[in-house]
């Protein structure tokens, strides 16, 4: 089926397509409190192991699997041999959306919401791994469709499931540390190249992979070893970055902890790359190799929070109540929440939330349980997605939290966009030295009801992306 008929499909299937789910009607299927039906989409990488996760509940079973790269996707095919394969995610929509109950979307993060927004209309629960999605516009849809059509949403983001995301916010709700006014976070991503030259040369696609599929939305270019098959995260047209790949684990604990909401300001600074002696590179197309960010957020409670991102080797200062020997954080990266009487800290996905200087902890009584545990804490997460599109009640990243969580990390890159954004003096040419003009970087103002940077139009370009003809989102 053509691109633009299947959006011309999807959009009018509720008239063409019983929203009673499939199990109900077949003669061979049992009874929908005891299996979820779901059809897979990117099941290579990270998506075998939310497969293997969502099969160690016992409560699911496969459709179909949809990967465009038979290499990537072979350990899952030769697990799971009589499930019907699919590159072409138009293709499963159009032979089994009455047999699904769920999707679980895996792939690269500019394929999120084209593969999962059509299902998602189809009133299909929804488990999308993080972020969300590839750019604001995105992440304000999908948040919206599954409001609409009341479904079953959960981010990848397991820290959110963990019993530490829930202690860290008694602990402040206790009011022990008092209001939070700065949260540093940081990641010792990015862990593939970034802030690099567009590859120029052609390069056979190896066998199995479907280039164009695998592209989508972006534009067309020859296939190149150095998008894949991990290093996609680097490239702006597919990933997100560091900030994209990390942000929605490590900043789910402030978010969680503080409803934070939309960031009322952003700014960026990133680090420049030299491609000889005072000769500057513009490699715009690629992430940077580090950055710093800075998001403002207006509370009701706390008043004015500053928030503050630090990647690619850049760390934060250490608490001055950090004794010595003692870490902040894990390798991944880790939150420095500071309040006025005293700091939080936790790990990446939330873990080991503790009190500064550590000897709080003895003077002090845990808080008594106010929020309900998730089963398996953070290894609980795929099963809680499972559990309640089967029985009813809340995930711990629905998208109605993870939605602006991603609008939030994605905000971060715009502004390092703006940052990285420039253009050639007159009379200069590239070579020069001092050549370029650099008119985003500055404090950006964003209105985020509007989804709208006030004060620097360019930066609007950025809150959607150009689509390839023929993979509009519907």
């Amino acid at each position: 089926m053509q691109r633009r008929k299947f959006i011309q499909n999807a959009a009018a299937a509720s008239a063409a397509f019983s929203i009673v789910p499939s199990h109900v009607l077949g003669k061979t299927h049992v009874p929908p409190s005891d299996t979820l039906y779901v059809g897979a989409f990117g099941v290579g990488g990270r998506g075998s192991g939310v497969i293997k996760g969502l099969n160690e509940t016992g409560k699911v079973k496969f459709v179909s699997f949809c990967d465009v790269d038979d290499r990537r996707a072979k350990d899952t095919f030769e697990k799971f041999p009589d499930v019907k394969r699919y590159k072409d995610f138009r293709k499963v929509f159009d032979a089994h959306l009455n047999d699904i109950d769920a999707i679980m979307v895996a792939t690269p993060d500019h394929m999120h919401a084209t593969i999962a927004l059509p299902f998602m209309r189809e009133k299909k629960h929804a488990y999308v791994e993080k972020p969300l999605t590839h750019n604001i516009h995105e992440a304000r849809l999908m948040t919206q469709v599954a409001k609409e059509n009341g479904i079953v949403t959960q981010m990848g983001n397991q820290g959110a499931s963990s019993d530490d995301s829930r202690i860290a916010r008694e602990w402040v709700e206790s009011g022990i540390i008092g209001k939070i006014h700065t949260i540093d976070c940081w990641t010792n991503r990015p862990v593939w190249p970034q802030g690099v030259a567009v590859p120029t040369e052609k390069q056979r696609v190896p066998k199995g992979l479907d280039w164009d599929l695998w592209l989508g939305p972006a534009a067309m270019r020859e296939y190149n070893e150095a998008y894949l098959p991990f290093k996609w995260r680097g490239w702006w047209d597919f990933g997100t970055g560091a900030l994209g790949d990390m942000g929605c684990h490590i900043m789910e604990t402030p978010f969680s902890v503080l409803d934070l909401g939309y960031p009322t300001e952003a700014e960026a600074s990133c680090t420049t790359v030299w491609v000889g002696d005072f000769v500057e590179a513009d490699y715009s197309p690629s992430c940077p190799p580090s950055s710093k960010i800075h998001l403002k957020f207006d509370h009701e409670y706390h008043g004015d929070i500053a928030l503050n991102w630090y990647d690619g080797g850049i760390m934060p200062n250490l608490p001055d109540e950090l004794k010595d020997g003692e870490m902040v954080g894990n390798r991944d990266g880790g939150t420095i929440m500071y309040g006025e009487r005293g700091i939080l800290v936790c790990d990446t996905y939330s873990q080991n939330a503790r009190l500064l200087p550590t000897d709080m902890m003895d003077l002090y009584k845990a808080p008594k349980p106010k929020y309900p545990r998730v089963p398996g804490s953070m290894g609980g997460h795929i099963a809680n997605f499972v559990d309640v599109c089967l029985n009813g009640g809340s995930t711990s990243s629905d998208f109605s939290k993870a939605g602006p969580l991603t609008e939030t990390v994605l905000m971060g890159n715009l502004a390092v966009k703006a940052y990285q954004y420039k253009v050639l003096k007159e009379g200069k040419k590239v070579g020069d030295w001092d050549p370029y003009d650099y008119p985003g970087r500055r404090k950006l103002f964003w209105d985020g009801e509007n989804m709208k940077i006030t004060n620097y139009d360019k930066a609007n370009e950025w809150v959607t992306r150009n689509y390839r003809k023929g993979w509009e989102l519907s």
